[in-house]
């Protein structure tokens, strides 16, 4: 199996979220159209911040992402962009169509968010080889093998 690692200055990693976005009011307002669109500006954005889109898809009163960043990035600060971005988007592409929904209310996310780390292992799985690491004796005396 290939690893998906990234490298950065002093880092490899494989950092990837499942993030859920809710509308605001939990509306049913999203389209098949609006969703393709929102998939792009959210590609976009992760890929000027360096990471990806993995997988998107949504329903009418919310969404699901799969999403690749970099370690050096927030990820409060990257959802808060990704819904600013994607809301003012929606709001210039979609005005009339947002306002029946919204009014003057410039709005599509509720606040919060659901966002959980997920990777190639099951917790069980990186428990077992985190418990199988060679761990050295106590006596400092006995690490000359280690060196």
């Amino acid at each position: 199996m290939k690893n998906n690692y990234s490298k950065a200055y002093r880092a490899v990693y494989n950092l990837t979220a499942h993030l859920v976005l809710v509308t605001k009011y939990r509306n049913s307002i999203l389209t098949d159209e609006l969703l393709t669109e929102l998939e792009s500006v959210f590609a976009s954005i992760l890929n000027t911040r360096g990471g990806s889109l993995e997988e998107f898809n949504g329903e009418l009163d919310h969404i699901h992402c799969i999403i690749s960043y970099k370690p050096s990035i927030s990820v409060s600060n990257l959802v808060a962009n990704l819904k600013a971005t994607s809301s003012k988007t929606m709001w210039r592409n979609h005005p009339e169509y947002l306002e029946k929904q919204y009014g003057q209310k410039r709005v599509l996310w509720s606040g919060s968010y659901f966002i959980s780390s997920c990777g190639g292992v099951t917790i069980e799985q990186l428990r077992k080889y985190v418990e199988q690491q060679n761990r050295p004796p106590t006596d400092p005396a006995q690490n000359s093998s280690h060196r």
